[in-house]
This record gives structure tokens, C-alpha cells and sequence, in this order.
């Protein structure tokens, strides 16, 4: 199967969080597959390499995760750009 390496970067719920208190949430979920950023509060971002069938299985299945682990997450940003942003909106309202 093959690996798809992308950042996801997500506002926190509160700006003043300490994106830390989730690393431990983000692990249970499935995120161990990520490096997650910590250094700004009130943001967090992953770097993930994930093995999956497509660019958009992988895509969605890390923000679920994300979401998951951090109730109220805002997505802002995905790159490369596997999938266009429209996509990524359109997922996100799945969620």
C-alpha cells in the first residue's frame, strides 16, 4: 500500500490551549503515525506519513482522528495539496 506524507494544521478550540494537553488523545485515536507540532499556542499541526489506498482515504481517516481527539478542532490548512480544499470541505462536514 502505498505512504502519503502531508500537514494537517488546526485552530484549537481555545487560542490559549497548550496544544500539548492533546498529545496523548491524538495517540489514542491513531495519530501515532504523525509528528505533531506543539510550538504556538492555540494551534497544533501534524505531519503525517500514512499508508493508505488513495491520497483522499488517507486524508480523510487523519482529520476524523483529528476531530476525534480534539472536539472543535477548525481545520486551516492542508499541503501538498493531494485534494483540493472544496474536498476537504466537503469532508469536513462529515464530521
Amino acid at each position: 500500500m502505498p505512504e502519503y506524507e502531508f500537514i494537517l494544521t488546526f485552530n484549537l478550540p481555545d487560542a490559549q490551549s497548550n496544544p500539548e494537553d492533546y498529545l496523548e488523545s491524538l495517540a489514542t485515536v491513531g495519530c501515532d503515525d504523525a509528528l505533531i507540532g506543539i510550538g504556538k499556542r492555540g494551534k497544533i499541526a501534524l505531519d503525517f506519513i500514512r499508508e493508505s489506498s488513495s491520497a483522499q482515504e488517507a486524508v480523510d481517516s487523519a482529520i476524523a482522528q483529528v476531530v476525534l481527539a480534539i472536539p472543535h478542532a477548525v481545520f486551516l490548512n492542508l499541503s501538498p495539496d493531494f485534494i483540493s480544499l472544496t474536498e476537504v470541505g466537503q469532508d469536513l462536514r462529515r464530521f
